[in-house]
């Protein structure tokens, strides 16, 4: 008889789940199994916001240097993420400063489609996001312009009370059966969303650097008591020297 074949591992059996196969049952399976998880709002969308920050709560220098504040385990992290998304999605900021590709190139895995959030379209066509071609790309502005920026498709989207229309966004990528959103990115880009009461999850990597001064994590309405905060349950995983907050946010906004 031949050699039984060894059982794959988590991560590819992650992918096959991915594509609606049988979640496994590891501790990747557990983390990101909300991840995978039908949606359950009415805009028909899972999304999950990121950020990585120090342990006194900043995600850049007061210069916008950012990368990299995780080690190597908050950059794996962030691929899979990619990697078992439809989509993700970053503010103008986080291009500007970062350059990022947005693309898996850590894990095995499909590359997301990209989303930037670019209201004045102010961001050049020469970031690779838009010039490398390696994945569809699509850049939300909310002024009239050309429908192309470079690789890019552009999509004119309305304004909400802070800056761009999430929740006519997310309802527009769900029409295109882009369900499943990864936030990556930077911190006002996260923050909008949980503003709007638009996150499921956020995973939070802290990692053990003071900087004393900079960007902080989260830009919110402002409270006066301790107990208007939110408040969320939450479960932790280490990733090499950081730790990952995985937070059931449940699409809950500040003050209510």
């Amino acid at each position: 008889m031949p050699d039984t074949p060894p059982p794959p591992d988590e991560w590819t059996a992650l992918l096959a789940a991915r594509a609606g196969g049988e979640m496994p049952r590891g501790p990747l399976g557990r983390l990101f199994a909300p991840v995978l998880a039908a949606p359950v709002a009415e805009d028909g969308c899972v999304v999950v916001g990121r950020l990585a920050q120090t342990l006194d709560g900043r995600i850049a220098t007061a210069a916008g240097s950012s990368q990299w504040i995780g080690g190597a385990g908050d950059i794996l992290h962030t691929h899979r993420l990619r990697a078992l998304c439809d989509v993700v999605l970053v503010g103008a900021g986080t291009v500007r400063h970062d350059d990022p590709r947005l693309t898996t190139r850590e894990v095995a895995g499909p590359n997301p489609v990209r989303v930037v959030l670019d209201a004045e379209r102010r961001l050049p066509a020469t970031h690779r996001v838009f010039a490398d071609g390696a994945a569809p790309t699509l850049l939300v502005a909310a002024t009239d312009g050309p429908a192309r920026h470079g690789h890019a498709e552009v999509i004119r989207m309305g304004r909400g009370a802070e800056g761009l229309d999430l929740t006519s966004l997310l309802r527009l990528l769900s029409g295109r059966g882009l369900r499943r959103i990864f936030v990556e990115g930077g911190g006002r880009t996260v923050s909008a969303f949980l503003a709007a009461g638009l996150l499921d999850r956020l995973h939070v990597t802290i990692a053990p650097v003071i900087l004393g001064s900079g960007i902080p994590a989260f830009s919110l309405p402002e409270v006066s008591r301790i107990a208007d905060g939110m408040r969320f349950g939450w479960s932790v995983t280490q990733l090499g020297d950081d730790i990952l907050c995985d937070v059931a946010v449940g699409r809950a906004r500040p003050g209510t």
